[in-house]
């Protein structure tokens, strides 16, 4: 493994196979095993007897076991085979597997190293989201592991290693994440950024840095080999996962949809000059021999006219002197006075609101999208009538609130849409090239030895911080 290998690795976060949906999956005690999975592999986190462990890799000051590998083989096959997939050689997963773990034990030891922390809350909320994708209690889920054979103190410091290398990854990617509005202005202006979004899938035939012409050669071939298959009718999501190095190799190559002017521009022309189901063939970059598929193309609507809403709030926040009961109390007796018309709305916001934002103004919340003051006021006020006051509500934070809706109006927001997504385009490309960076960076002052010679990476000479 190189640090280019490495630095390719940098979209797997968003999409590893130990990730909280993978652990989701596994929870199904309905599910059968795949036809097609090696019977070697155990299942996630088994409390079962395991045999003597062995060190795999040793990553700075920390080791990866044979166990792990096992257990993360377990998950990753199981989510190939249940969403459709064909598993590769076993050796070919074991390898690739082995890189995801590599680069995640990097970066749970550079969020200790740097003081990143994750609190049992976070923790707690994560389990919970993955209970409610169950449609099961946290208490049941756990029954469903236990029967499994999951030990759940392994399962939750898996969940909190996760929620440590996501943490890391926004930091590094939001710390260059500037945008201008000179930047704005030109992407917007430029062709591209009307041209919609495209979805893709990849093979990459990767290369080392400063390789020789040998290697170059062998990956040419190689490339060229597997184009070959697909011409002959082979399955490009199947060669994506036995023969690609790319960190979505496992999920068949898919890169998902991508806004075209995110795209190199020479990607840009290839791309808009295939027809769906298209590939291309073997490209040459910095990373290796890339072979692209377009899977789909769709266009944005050139107006976006979307529904605002204005409306009234009045909260009433408990405190030190005013008891949650007493708050919720306060609230009601406002409502009832202003539904059986002894006050007005506005001037019960004026005296008694503890909104900062609002109170001032009469409770005026001013023109606003669903969304824009929480998804909890956004779900009321889109079942809402002109005039229509709600009742009481608590919000998680203790405080209770009642709106009363003004009016609705149609608004064309398409400059502001379309602004708002070049920034975020614009931030995206941005943090992306600062997490490779930074890949790099940890990745050459890194000691890291592979201790099984089969699961060397054949295709890469060992450089920088790799033994």
């Amino acid at each position: 493994m190189n640090r280019s290998r490495l630095a390719r690795l940098a979209l797997m976060l968003a999409s590893c196979a130990f990730t909280l949906p993978a652990f989701a999956q596994l929870l199904n005690p309905n599910t059968p095993p795949p036809d097609n999975a090696p019977s070697s592999l155990p299942s996630l986190v088994s409390n079962q007897p395991q045999p003597l462990d062995r060190i795999v890799a040793v990553v700075n000051d920390g080791v990866i076991l044979q166990s792990q590998l096992d257990q993360t083989m377990g998950t990753i096959a199981h989510q190939i085979t249940s969403s459709g997939g064909k598993l590769p050689p076993q050796n070919v997963l074991e390898k690739q597997v082995l890189q995801r773990l590599i680069l995640n034990q990097l970066l749970i030891q550079k969020a200790r190293d740097n003081g990143v922390r994750v609190s049992d809350d976070q923790v707690d909320a994560a389990v919970a989201n993955i209970a409610e994708q169950n449609k099961m209690s946290v208490p049941q889920m756990q029954a469903a592991m236990q029967q499994q054979g999951v030990d759940y103190a392994s399962f939750r410091q898996q969940l909190r290693d996760q929620l440590l290398v996501r943490e890391v990854q926004q930091q590094v990617m939001q710390s260059n994440a500037q945008v201008s509005d000179a930047e704005i202005d030109n992407l917007v202006a430029s062709p591209a950024f009307k041209q919609g979004e495209v979805h893709l899938a990849r093979i990459l035939v990767g290369l080392p840095e400063g390789a020789n012409a040998q290697q170059i050669e062998a990956a040419q071939a190689k490339a060229d080999k597997i184009e070959s298959e697909l011409k002959a009718g082979k399955d490009f999501a199947a060669l994506a996962v036995s023969d690609s190095n790319a960190p979505e190799a496992l999920d068949g190559g898919d890169l998902g949809w991508r806004r075209v002017d995110e795209l190199p521009p020479a990607v840009q022309q290839i791309v808009n000059s295939l027809q769906e189901g298209g590939y291309t063939e073997p490209l040459r970059d910095a990373s290796g021999f890339t072979i692209l598929k377009l899977e789909g193309k769709r266009t944005p609507d050139t107006k976006q006219i979307v529904t605002e809403y204005h409306a009234l709030h009045l909260m009433i926040k408990p405190t030190a002197v005013l008891s949650e009961q007493g708050a919720q109390d306060k609230i009601t007796k406002l409502y009832q006075e202003i539904v059986d018309g002894h006050a007005d709305f506005a001037e019960l916001a004026k005296q008694n609101s503890d909104d900062p934002t609002t109170a001032n103004a009469g409770g005026d919340m001013g023109w606003f999208m669903l969304g824009d003051w929480g998804s909890e006021v956004g779900k009321l006020v889109a079942g809402m009538q002109p005039g229509q006051v709600t009742q009481p509500f608590r919000s998680p934070d203790g405080s209770w609130h009642i709106v009363k809706l003004l009016g609705t109006r149609q608004a064309d927001k398409t400059r502001d849409i379309e602004r708002e997504q070049a920034r975020q385009a614009i931030a995206a490309r941005k943090g992306q090239q600062s997490y490779e960076q930074f890949l790099r960076d940890l990745e050459s002052s890194a000691y890291i030895s592979i201790r099984v010679p089969e699961l060397a990476d054949d295709a890469n000479l060992a450089g920088g911080g790799m033994q």
